[in-house]
């Protein structure tokens, strides 16, 4: 796991290839990452299921009860299949352009 802090967003990527250990850990050092907006780079792994992507769903949803970005950044998944409670993109640029955009919306009482 690698973290990259830039600014209030997180960049936490996964560099072990085990998806499973990989959210369990984010979920144990969560307390370190809340304050931030967070994405999870996950573009390492190949042929992920829909079902992989919602294992995220509730970390996600007590991150954005904070009033925090929430985004997945995987580039090999059909993204019309993510539920739409998940944020997921395909590239870090993408994932730092929604998190500006939620911090306008946010700023402007959305």
């Amino acid at each position: 796991m690698k973290v990259d802090q830039k600014g209030h967003t997180v960049c936490i990527k996964d560099t072990k290839g085990d998806l499973v250990s990989f959210l369990m850990k984010i979920t144990h050092e969560y307390k370190t990452f809340q304050k931030h907006n967070i994405i999870i780079d996950i573009r390492l792994h190949k042929n992920l299921s829909v079902k992989e992507i919602n294992s995220f769903k509730a970390l996600s949803k007590m991150h954005r009860k904070s009033k925090k970005s929430f985004i997945i950044a995987t580039s090999d998944i059909d993204h019309n299949a993510v539920p739409d409670k998940l944020a997921v993109v395909r590239s870090l640029q993408e994932a730092h352009d929604i998190i500006e955009m939620e911090e306008i919306e946010r700023d402007l009482g959305f």
